[in-house]
C-alpha cells in the first residue's frame, strides 16, 4: 500500500495478512517480527509473510471481551540474554476475568522456553501494556473502567487505573514513589488512569509517555512523572457513552493534565516515537494510532 501525508510522501506500507486480532508487535535483531494474537498466540512474520505455526511455548491465556495475550518488549540486553516480555490475562480458578501477568521466556530461535511468570496483579478484563524505561525498568499498565469502578484508580492501595514499575524479574524498586508507604502498593508509579493502551520512551528525554482510551471523548496523551495523580474519573474532557460529562471539572490542583487529549474520542491504540532516518520531518515525533477509521 503507498500513502501520502503532507509531511512525507509515497509512504510504502507492507501489510501481511491472516492474523487474528493481532495486538502487539516486537522487532527481532534478524528482521523478524514476533506478533501477539489477542486470543492466546504468538505468531512469527519474515519478510512479510506471516509463518503458518504459531509460536510454541506461552502459557495458557483467558481471553474474553477485551483480555487475552497482551503486549511484548525485548530486554535491553536481548542480544546477550534472549529474554522477551509479555503481558497476558492468566486463567483463575472462579470467575471470567483473567489476572493480568507479567512474564517472561527465552527465545530460543523457534520458541520461547523457559517461561515463568514474574508479577501477577489483579483480575482485570483490560488491556496492559509494557515499555522498558531507560533505567531498565518494566513500566506496566493496568486500565479500570467507568463507574462503579472508576473510582478504584484514585485507590492508591489498588492496582486499577494504575502504571506499575517494577525489575526485571517483577520485584519493587525500592525508590518507586510509594514505596515503604501505608496503604500504598509499591508497585505503583502513577495513578488516576482509565485504560492506558500505549507506552514509549521519548528518545529525546527518556521519560515514559503513555495514552489511554477515553469512553467517547477524552482520550489522553501523558508524561509521566513518578507518583503522580492523572485524574481519572476526578477531571476529564470527555463524556460518558449516554452523553454526560465524566466530570464538571477538567482540571484540578495536585492533579496533572494530559500533554493532548482528543474530543470525540479517535478511539487510541498503541504509539511509538519515530527514531529512523528514512523520514527526517518525522524523527523523534509522536505517532499515536487511532481506531476510528482515518485516524492517526
Amino acid at each position: 500500500i503507498v500513502l501520502d501525508t503532507g509531511v512525507q510522501h509515497q509512504i510504502v506500507l507492507y501489510v501481511t495478512k491472516g492474523l487474528n486480532q493481532p495486538w502487539s508487535m516486537a522487532f527481532l535483531p534478524d528482521g523478524g517480527i514476533l506478533i501477539t494474537e489477542r486470543p492466546g498466540r504468538l505468531r512469527m512474520v519474515r519478510n512479510g509473510r506471516l509463518e503458518p505455526n504459531p509460536i510454541a511455548g506461552l502459557p495458557e491465556v483467558r481471553a474474553n471481551g477485551l483480555a487475552g495475550l497482551m503486549d511484548l518488549a525485548l530486554h535491553p540486553r536481548f542480544s546477550e540474554n534472549k529474554l522477551i516480555y509479555f503481558t497476558y490475562h492468566k486463567p483463575e480458578a472462579t470467575g471470567n476475568a483473567g489476572v493480568i501477568t507479567l512474564a517472561r521466556g527465552r527465545w530460543d530461535g523457534a520458541a520461547l522456553a523457559e517461561v515463568k511468570d514474574l508479577f501477577s496483579a489483579i483480575p482485570s478484563g483490560n488491556a496492559s501494556r509494557i515499555v522498558f524505561g531507560r533505567d531498565g525498568m518494566v513500566y506496566m499498565t493496568i486500565g479500570v473502567g467507568d463507574p462503579p469502578n472508576a473510582a478504584r484508580a484514585q485507590d492508591p492501595n489498588d492496582l486499577a487505573g494504575k502504571v506499575l514499575r517494577l525489575r526485571d524479574d517483577g520485584t519493587v524498586p525500592p525508590d518507586n514513589p510509594f514505596a515503604g508507604r501505608a496503604g500504598h502498593r509499591p508497585e505503583i508509579y502513577t495513578l488516576g488512569h482509565r485504560n492506558p493502551l500505549g507506552l514509549a520512551v521519548n528518545p529525546v528525554t527518556g521519560e515514559v509517555w503513555e495514552n489511554e482510551d477515553g469512553p467517547n471523548g477524552g482520550d489522553e496523551v501523558n508524561v509521566l512523572q513518578p507518583g503522580k495523580n492523572y485524574g481519572w474519573p476526578v477531571i476529564s474532557y470527555g463524556r460518558f457513552y449516554l452523553g454526560p460529562r465524566v466530570s464538571e471539572k477538567p482540571w484540578q490542583e495536585g492533579m496533572e493534565q494530559p500533554l493532548v487529549f482528543w474530543v470525540p474520542s479517535i478511539a487510541v491504540s498503541g504509539m511509538t516515537f519515530y527514531t529512523g532516518d528514512r523520514f527526517p520531518n518525522w524523527k523523534n515525533n509522536l505517532f499515536v494510532g487511532g481506531m476510528r477509521q482515518g485516524e492517526v
